[in-house]
């Protein structure tokens, strides 16, 4: 029987971990979530029961704010498999396969061997943050993989142009492989597509500065015009160009041209009135880019991370795997003439160009995701490197002797982990069967703006919820740490690296876990199956506060017509000023009319603050997570809590 060559082995493991931790449990679990993850898969939804693939719908309300790519993939998918959320889902782990294929790739390219590729891979499928941000409906995960994409097809123009200098030509090629220009200009396209302008900004900046340090500015005059400039526009337009002048007529401005105005000292956007509306084109390349850049953005519906703590989130996406960066990034020479000198300063200018720019804007915690892949790439060449010369000699050697100094700095952290999760067990109490975890929560509404803001909720009380994800987290981090140390003892590093993989993984399904315990907090998908069955068309829902509070009402129970109580604001609050908009925002004395109609009437609202002025007129349908849901009517079904 033939045997199965080391390279196919590694990448047989790489499908099936991909399977097991993308593609299989994890689309079904947990359900949606509230804010983004539901509106997104909502908007999806509504692109196939609409058949526009141009404008983007949300609750029946135009959402212009957001690039096609996401909602095009994902509506495929919800159109061949259904309007279910694993099917939502689905795109978004071919994503990331496409992201570690990328990376096997081009990691192999660099080193001119195949484990380097793979480790690079198994970094990127294994870290904290590729999981968490595609645990959720974000376009971010799908940037670094067209980024990924376009920086590989930079590079193998300038792998041709090491090895034109090789052979005589002195790196004056006059133009290179149209191939490779167009691959690299297609996939700013599909950038732009997915989470507009920085799709193409960031793939130009990298090349852009990476030339200007290897060639200078005469040089990388010359060698962009080598790059084919012309024709590569040209493909550039044919892909991006189209949606974006679909959009732009289907949606034109509809009285105020749009634009900052001065005021006592302040500028400030004019709001727009009903009928008086600035059109796509201001809204989205204005206000979504140049504002939101600039923290002027209308609606102010986020917060900003903090700079030291979105420079220190590049080690936490990275965990485990962030110890073996210091000594990746200690081979980058800025003055370097070889060919894997300037790969490696290359991937360093990759990796800093996005965290520089996010330095001077607005951020959220996912804007590191595109520097992940740089990262893993570094990582990934480093550990081929390391291995390579445990093997080749038997005396330790600089990178034998650096991987022991990580591998001790891991078994440190691993030891750190293991004894905060085992003193969160000690002093945790179980809850009792059936306990609402919003019970043990300590509310930070302050921190909500942030994309895991309501992780902030967790306290030593509810710990009692997630001892079976601390205890595999301190086993992970306990065990694994201290044999890839051992490992790198013995100069086995390929080995610790193959446990530091395990322990990546059995911590990512910790993760999981312990996200499928948080949920309730997180969505109202509970609320949504307690009256799925009880619900009419004629039956009115309202949500009292923004969309995003209670979205996942709308993506489970197939409704694009809930209406908003004091909630105008958010993905919804632009799109409600055009003339088209379905009149869903309710006031005080709207609200109360309708609740004393004839028309059943069920409205979500956070426990606690239901509306004042409906007194006691009202019956729980249920409770759940922080949230319930009431009713203007009395139940007449047993399923439901009253």
């Amino acid at each position: 029987m033939r045997e199965i060559a080391p390279s196919t082995r590694r990448l047989l493991w790489l499908l099936a971990l991909w399977a097991v931790f993308y593609a299989s449990f994890t689309l079904f679990t947990p359900p949606l979530l509230d804010d983004a993850d539901s509106v997104h898969a909502e908007v999806a939804r509504e692109m196939v029961q609409r058949h526009d693939w141009v404008t983007l719908y949300a609750n029946g309300i135009r959402y212009l704010e957001k690039a096609p790519i996401l909602y095009w993939s994902m509506a495929a998918s919800i159109k061949l498999f259904g309007a279910y959320a694993a099917a939502a889902r689905v795109p978004m782990a071919l994503m990331v396969l496409g992201l570690v294929a990328a990376a096997w790739a081009f990691g192999r390219l660099l080193a001119g061997h195949e484990r380097s590729g793979f480790y690079a891979a198994i970094v990127l499928l294994s870290s904290f943050g590729i999981f968490i941000f595609s645990r959720i409906l974000l376009p971010d995960v799908a940037v670094c993989l067209w980024l990924t994409l376009a920086m590989f097809c930079f590079w193998q123009t300038e792998k041709i142009d090491f090895a034109d200098a090789e052979h005589g030509w002195g790196g004056q090629r006059r133009t290179q492989p149209a191939g490779w220009c167009w691959g690299f200009a297609a996939c700013c396209a599909l950038g732009v597509l997915t989470k507009g302008l920085i799709g193409m900004v960031f793939p130009i900046l990298i090349a852009g500065a990476y030339l200007l340090l290897t060639r200078g500015v005469r040089g990388t005059l010359v060698r962009l015009w080598q790059l084919r400039p012309v024709s590569s526009l040209l493909v550039f337009l044919a892909v991006a160009a189209p949606w974006h002048v679909l959009i732009a007529r289907a949606n034109p401005s509809q009285g105020h041209p749009g634009g900052l105005m001065h005021l006592n000292g302040h500028w400030f956007v004019p709001e727009p009135t009903l009928g008086n509306v600035h059109g796509w084109t201001w809204f989205y390349f204005m206000n979504e880019h140049v504002l939101r850049y600039m923290n002027l953005r209308v609606p102010r519906d986020y917060d900003t991370v903090p700079l030291w703590l979105f420079w220190l989130l590049v080690l936490v996406w990275l965990l485990p795997w962030s110890v073996f960066l210091f000594p990746a990034l200690k081979r980058i020479r800025l003055r370097e003439r070889t060919a894997a000198g300037r790969a490696k300063l290359f991937l360093a200018v990759w990796a800093a160009v996005p965290m520089l720019f996010f330095s001077f804007s607005t951020r959220q915690e996912y804007y590191v995701l595109p520097v992940l892949p740089a990262l893993a790439l570094l990582i990934g060449w480093w550990m081929h490197d390391e291995a390579t010369e445990a093997e080749s000699f038997a005396v330790p050697q600089p990178l034998v002797v650096a991987g022991q100094r990580a591998a001790t700095a891991l078994f440190v952290i691993g030891v750190l982990v293991m004894l905060v999760c085992g003193l969160l067990l000690l002093n945790a109490k179980q809850p009792a069967p059936g306990t609402d975890i919003a019970s043990l929560l300590q509310q930070n509404p302050g921190d909500y703006a942030l994309s895991f803001g309501h992780f902030l909720d967790l306290n030593a009380a509810a710990m009692g919820m997630f001892a079976g994800p601390l205890g595999l987290t301190a086993i992970a981090f306990g065990v694994g740490s201290a044999v890839a140390w051992w490992k790198r003892r013995q100069f086995e590093p390929h080995h610790s690296n193959l446990w530091i993989a395990a322990l990546a993984f059995t911590f990512l399904l910790a993760a999981h876990t312990g996200l499928r315990f948080f949920a309730p907090a997180l969505s109202s998908k509970q609320l949504a199956d307690a009256i799925k069955d009880e619900v009419q068309p004629n039956d009115l829902i309202v949500i009292h506060g923004e969309y995003e509070a209670g979205s996942t009402l709308g993506f489970y129970l197939r409704r694009n017509d809930i209406h908003i109580f004091e909630g105008h604001s958010a993905n919804l609050w632009y799109g409600s000023f055009f003339i088209d908009a379905p009149k869903i925002f309710e006031d005080e004395a709207s609200l109360k009319a309708k609740w004393k109609s004839p028309q059943r009437i069920f409205l979500w609202a956070e426990s606690a603050k239901v509306p004042a002025f409906l007194g006691k007129d009202y019956v729980v349908v249920i409770e759940s997570g922080g949230k319930l849901l009431i009713a203007n009517y009395a139940m007449k079904t047993e399923s439901f809590n009253h």
